[in-house]
């Protein structure tokens, strides 16, 4: 066996075909303010 990686179909790749895609965040993190309030509402 060859060390090599096989690269046959990646010589051929269209990345033309490839569709466009716009990414969203689907766990965003939380805000200056809502960690502000939460460290203040845990210390009563």
């Amino acid at each position: 066996m060859s060390d090599k990686p096989n690269k046959t179909g990646i010589e051929k790749f269209n990345k033309l075909k490839l569709k466009k895609t716009e990414t969203q965040e689907k766990n965003p993190l939380p805000s200056k303010e809502t960690i502000e309030w939460e460290k203040h509402t845990g210390e009563s």
